[in-house]
């Protein structure tokens, strides 16, 4: 897939800030993803956010990490942080800001290490794809956990944009997928991303997952739109 995020986001660092990034799924019209709240500081962020990054103990892994904010916060703290993101541009901005290492890799990628807290935040189940890939994608995190280690996570519960059609702007939940089963598209600058898979977990069946795999499920905060923080830890 094109690099359009990581584009954007070397735009935005270099000072060619003219437009943001537009966001559509098979169930959503075009959304607006501002730049830079990708660039947020600990002040900024939403409680969700700020109650995983004060849990973190230890040597850290941030995946999916971005511009790399939940880092420098870590940083800063005095954590041992590594940070990886499958985009080169989200990369480069986070090398550019200030994250001491920083990777382009995908999680599956990552073999050999350890780390006591891994953190998947914004919607971190995003990168599970689909249902079927959940426990693949637990197995994986687990391997790469310390004795007594932590996986902080995030994710939403969509069944409030489905209502059976009761309502205005509702639509019908989907019979032939998991409803939490999305399909995105990227774009920017009149280019447009191939369409990738991204997934919102309700907590029953992520709870269910996480058994499947020996892991502790435990919802630590819960926000105001359905989304949630839980902490995954070895049974």
């Amino acid at each position: 897939m094109n690099d359009i995020f990581g584009q954007a986001l070397l735009d935005y660092q270099n000072g060619n800030y003219s437009e943001d990034i537009l966001t559509e799924t098979n169930i959503s019209e075009e959304d607006v993803l501002p730049l830079p709240y990708l660039f947020r500081g600990f002040s900024e962020m939403p409680p969700i956010e700020t109650k995983a990054l004060e849990l973190v103990k230890g040597k850290t892994l941030d995946i999916a990490c971005g511009t790399g904010s939940h880092t420098l916060y870590l940083q800063e703290k005095g954590f041992d942080v590594t940070a990886i993101d499958t985009s080169k541009g989200a990369i480069e901005v986070c090398k550019l800001r200030g994250v001491h290492n920083a990777i382009q890799s995908d999680l599956l990628e990552l073999k050999d290490e350890k780390f006591d807290t891994i953190l998947l935040l914004v919607n971190g189940t995003g990168i599970f794809q689909k249902i079927e890939f959940i426990e693949k994608y637990l197995h994986h995190l687990k391997s790469l956990l310390n004795p007594k280690g932590q996986i902080l996570i995030d994710s939403s519960d969509l069944r409030y944009m489905y209502d059976e059609g009761e309502k205005e702007g509702s639509i019908m939940v989907p019979s032939g997928n998991y409803y939490g089963e999305l399909e995105f598209i990227m774009k920017y600058k009149n280019q447009s991303s191939e369409p990738f898979n991204w997934l919102y977990l309700d907590e029953n069946i992520f709870d269910t997952a996480a058994s499947n795999c020996n892991l502790n499920f435990n919802v630590i905060k819960r926000g105001e739109n359905f989304d949630y923080l839980a902490k995954l830890t070895v049974i």
